[in-house]
């Protein structure tokens, strides 16, 4: 799922001014907020393995080889040329919306993880279908929610994650 011959993430030094807006937004990284979709895409193949669990059982082993990434650890361990470039920006951002993005983030890997755990014990493909929807079933609101973040939207998202959190597993 991450290319283990990815180069070493290179650190910039703590007194790096804030990345210029304008090769933040040639790096598809969000000039206002500082982050990058692309970090998403590593909860979304997730989301994605685990919606197909049910019509393809064989889809939780790929979902099982999933591990949690920070922010910082998926651009560590990404090819793309402005990877540098993108934990800066995170390290730039505003402390509230990053503190909020990591946040949902947390929630997800947290779900992520409970299911896998979930998954591996399950007696049969019927019970493993079933944890896996409703898995993603909470981590794609919350996917939803982190590429707002991302893209600049404002607005509280504790409710939101309180009434998915709260939903009945059937």
């Amino acid at each position: 799922m991450t290319s283990p011959a990815a180069r070493p993430l290179t650190s910039a030094p703590p007194h790096v001014d804030r990345p210029a807006a304008d090769a933040l937004a040639a790096a598809n990284i969000n000039p206002r907020t500082g982050l990058a979709t692309d970090y998403l895409n590593h909860f979304n193949e997730a989301i994605m393995l685990l919606e197909m669990v049910s019509d393809l059982p064989e889809c939780a082993a790929d979902f099982l080889e999933w591990r949690p990434l920070s922010y910082r650890e998926h651009f560590s361990a990404s090819n793309l040329k402005a990877r540098d470039l993108a934990v800066a920006a995170y390290e730039h951002a505003d402390a509230a919306v990053r503190l909020e993005f990591d946040r949902i983030t947390s929630t997800m890997t947290a779900i992520l993880v409970a299911v896998g755990a979930a998954l591996r014990e399950a007696p049969s493909e019927a019970i493993q279908a079933a944890l896996a929807r409703q898995a993603a079933d909470w981590a794609k609101p919350l996917a939803i929610l982190a590429a707002g973040i991302i893209n600049g939207s404002s607005g509280a998202a504790e409710p939101d994650i309180d009434s998915i959190m709260m939903q009945e597993f059937p």
